[in-house]
């Protein structure tokens, strides 16, 4: 065994479970790349203001969760703890909102970091696909990407999830609403540090996940009804183009998501055969985030996906991913000229696009088929010095167990013949 572990609260993905992962990346990018968005990767590590300014002062990301560290030459960076303002940044960097075709539609795939209690579920290094559409305030925007999430978990085989939505409002009427939560909460019996996030933004209280704080919440005044008109157009609109698409969502009055830059639509996927870690995913609109990084006014809207929930969603309702095998054809060579006759064919294989795999080590025939077995192939090829001495190789059907000769210059053909 080696000396040597993953940290705390991380993972490795490794075969055969790691197909299921690639597996939901895919289907999760799939309907984005069907629609506009383009692919971006950012650096693992930003520098920290980008998210203290972005993601929240006051947030527990900030405060309590991210991997902060000094350079040698005294930088201040951070492990990104999620994807929308690394993005962003990005996108302001290569001045993609200056090339006048508006929105930048965005979709990325990575690893994320926060320093969190582990639990099922819950880990300190994840996995997430999102998607941004930066640059144009237009709720068939919102509704696009609700639309698409909706689809790509559908596509899964997923269906015991729910979609929770809500508007938390604008610049114009989240003040009026502010102050009037504000004078609720300094009512409640709150320790001194929910106070204080109570001072600068009393709608993370909202979000506080312990129940003797949620019981003291009950009463408290509610977004929706301190809307300003534009807010509540907006909202319907998204609701009404979501519902014309087929998909069924909840309003959730309390729903403000747990970080700073959130306008008007949020939303969240959650799954409630996850226990405690129910949300596997969700977003909202960002308005005034370009600016607080620095960039100019650009109204957008995203959301993320993580990989690792999805996973568990799959196996809590009991999904099995049809996952197409790593290998459709394996090469049995028994003797040194097979060897080199039959890695030749595996070599031409792979040229085509067929998935090939080959026995090496020089085992057996009986080791060489229980690799072959394990492999998953469709087709097993094997070959000793009689058979090339009279110009055949053995083909094997894994699956009925039927075998035949087949000449040595037919085999690459035949087999994709046989795997169309």
């Amino acid at each position: 065994m080696s000396t040597f572990q993953a940290p705390k609260g991380t993972y490795d993905l490794i075969p055969p479970d790691s197909a299921a992962y690639l597996a939901v990346r895919e289907a999760i990018a799939a309907p984005l790349r069907n629609s506009g968005y383009g692919y971006i990767e950012t650096p693992g590590f930003e520098n920290v203001e980008l998210f203290a300014r972005g993601v929240g002062e006051s947030t527990d990301i900030v405060t309590k969760e991210m991997y902060a560290f000094e350079t040698k030459g005294g930088d201040r960076l951070a492990l990104r703890p999620e994807g929308t303002a690394s993005v962003l940044r990005a996108a302001l960097e290569a001045n993609l909102h200056k090339t006048g075709n508006l929105p930048v539609k965005l979709w990325y795939s990575g690893s994320y970091y926060r320093y969190e209690r582990p639990q099922k579920g819950r880990y300190r290094h994840f996995s997430q696909v999102g998607a941004e559409a930066i640059g144009a305030e237009d709720p068939a925007l919102d509704a696009e990407l609700i639309i698409l999430a909706d689809q790509a978990y559908r596509s899964l085989g997923l269906r015991n999830f729910r979609i929770l939505l809500n508007s938390l409002g604008d610049k114009e009427c989240r003040p009026v609403y502010r102050e009037a939560l504000q004078a609720f909460l300094r009512g409640l019996d709150l320790d001194e540090e929910t106070l204080r996030r109570a001072e600068i933004n009393p709608l993370r209280v909202l979000d506080d996940k312990r129940r003797d704080v949620q019981q003291q919440l009950t009463g408290a005044p509610l977004l929706r009804d301190y809307l300003c008109d534009a807010c509540k157009a907006y909202h319907e609109e998204v609701r009404e183009l979501i519902t014309a698409a087929g998909v069924v969502f909840e309003d959730d009055a309390k729903l403000v998501r747990g970080l700073d830059y959130y306008t008007r639509t949020t939303f969240e996927f959650v799954h409630d055969g996850l226990g405690s870690q129910s949300a596997v995913g969700g977003g909202g609109r960002y308005d005034g985030l370009s600016e607080m990084i620095g960039g100019p006014a650009l109204p957008s809207v995203g959301w993320a996906l993580g990989v690792d929930r999805t996973v568990l969603a799959l196996e809590a309702e009991g999904v099995e991913l049809q996952l197409h095998a790593s290998t459709s054809v394996f090469a049995v060579p028994l003797g040194e000229e097979a060897r080199r006759v039959l890695f030749a064919k595996v070599t031409e294989l792979r040229k085509l696009g067929v998935a090939a795999d080959f026995s090496y080590g020089g085992k057996g025939l009986k080791g060489a088929m229980k690799n072959a077995n394990r492999s998953g192939a469709r087709y097993t090829i094997v070959a000793g010095e009689r058979d090339l001495a009279e110009g055949v190789v053995q083909l094997k059907d894994m699956q009925s167990g039927e075998q035949s000769a087949v000449g040595v210059n037919e085999i690459v053909a035949e087999l994709e013949s046989r795997l169309g």
